[in-house]
């Protein structure tokens, strides 16, 4: 297997879940780095082992993994188009953001993407004549494996109309829902592994026990036996995506926004307050309508998410959660307002998270979005029109609806308590 985005997410989850294949012994993971080469350092320092600490609300567990094989700066498109382009890789699987798919660019032809080193590998793999493979997206998208393919053909075609051809023959694309909490590691926690486990190790990651992964497509190369470790292959991907992106991921960016502007720090903190809680539960309720089936369980994941993010020993940090809003929001709250309102509601629950996305931006002068300076040129205006463009960077046609302007407008006000609008 190769991997594209080596963070803490792909050490908790892919990882763990190759290292826990009842075939674990016969894969190994080449991964490669995203934004910063410096994770690939550390843990080829250490062989590619790293530790995986399990924290409940009553103590820690501790776990060496060791199915990354090779960690390698993402900068080598040399390396990837090699390893890509070998006849025993299986697999391509993505953890780049949701961000990195809208960003694709049919003139990119220069790697400095993801995607676009992703399409240099594969004509490597064209040109060497070793076969179909799969490429698994284990980012949090809608049907995230035809983003995927979608963004790979873009660039594909502007490259190479053969390799485009070829790509649509060999290339399966997987679409996943992915789901385990993993903040990022504090040098708390690697003290907490030395002292512990008796070595030092940079590379350790801290995650809730809770995991789950479901996968939808075909594998033509073959894949490890994820299912052991309690992975789920169905054919409808469509509920599970939308029951995970609305409920945890919306219900995270509520937190984020709203808890922020309320001084909280950490989801469990941001959940103890009534007012973010009540936010939460209420999107929820909206959400939950367009959520069908008993097979989703909706009520006991609802209770689940609860008990997750009330745990207080993993500092899932809000300012984490709060990145990159405009894309968020579009896979999180516009799909739930759009559903309210066609069926006659407000979408008060689903505004109220653009509302708390736009309040805490605007009261913010150091933030990451793909859009930035399209929300800093905004935040020159007041009131409504303040708020009608921010809501054009979401969505366009958001911005000319201007009820919908007023309405998200007012519900800003009761999340903004402690931090005044800039």
């Amino acid at each position: 297997m190769v991997h594209l985005g080596l963070g803490a997410f792909h050490r908790s989850h892919q990882a763990w879940y190759t290292q826990h294949a009842g075939d674990s012994a016969e894969w190994g993971i080449a991964a490669f780095t995203g934004r910063r080469p410096e994770a690939a350092a550390v843990l080829a320092e250490q062989d590619g082992l790293f530790t995986v600490v399990e924290r409940s609300g009553t103590g820690d567990s501790f776990e060496v993994i060791g199915s990354i094989a090779e960690a390698v700066d993402g900068a080598d498109v040399g390396r990837l188009a090699e390893l890509v382009a070998a006849p025993d890789t299986a697999i391509v699987t993505l953890t780049i953001t949701e961000a990195a798919y809208a960003a694709v660019d049919s003139d990119m032809d220069d790697n400095s993407t993801p995607l676009a080193r992703l399409v240099t590998a594969l004509a490597a793999r064209r040109d060497a004549g070793t076969g179909p493979l799969a490429v698994v997206s284990c980012d949090n998208l809608a049907h995230n494996g035809t983003v995927a393919r979608q963004a790979v053909g873009v660039l594909a075609r502007a490259k190479d109309a053969d390799l485009a051809a070829w790509i649509d023959f060999n290339v399966s694309f997987v679409s996943t829902s992915v789901d385990r909490i993993t903040p990022r590691t504090t040098p708390d926690d690697v003290a907490a592994v030395a002292e512990q486990c008796g070595y030092r190790d940079q590379a350790a990651v801290v995650t809730e026990p809770f995991h789950n992964w479901i996968l939808s497509g075909d594998f033509p190369a073959g894949r490890p036996q994820w299912e052991d470790a309690g992975a789920v292959f169905v054919d409808d991907i469509e509920p599970y995506e939308n029951r995970k992106l609305w409920l945890l991921n919306g219900a995270h960016s509520i937190l984020a926004y709203a808890g922020q502007l309320r001084s909280h720090s950490t989801v469990a903190e941001a959940l103890a307050d009534p007012v973010c809680r009540k936010a939460v539960e209420d999107f929820w309720d909206e959400a939950s309508r367009h959520l069908s089936g008993d097979a989703l369980g909706i009520p006991e994941y609802r209770q689940a998410l609860l008990e997750r993010f009330g745990n207080a020993r993993i500092a899932h940090h809000l300012s984490q959660i709060a990145m990159d809003g405009t894309t968020k929001l579009r896979l999180r709250a516009l799909p739930v307002l759009d559903a309210e309102r066609a069926a006659g509601r407000t979408g008060d629950g689903a505004a109220r998270m653009i509302a708390a996305w736009i309040a805490y931006v605007s009261s913010k002068d150091d933030f990451q979005d793909p859009l930035a300076a399209g929300i800093r040129e905004a935040k020159t205006l007041d009131g409504e029109h303040r708020t009608a463009a921010l809501l054009a960077l979401v969505n366009p046609a958001l911005a000319g609806d201007p009820a919908l302007v007023a309405q998200i407008h007012r519900l800003q006000d009761p999340l903004a308590t402690t931090i005044s609008h800039a």
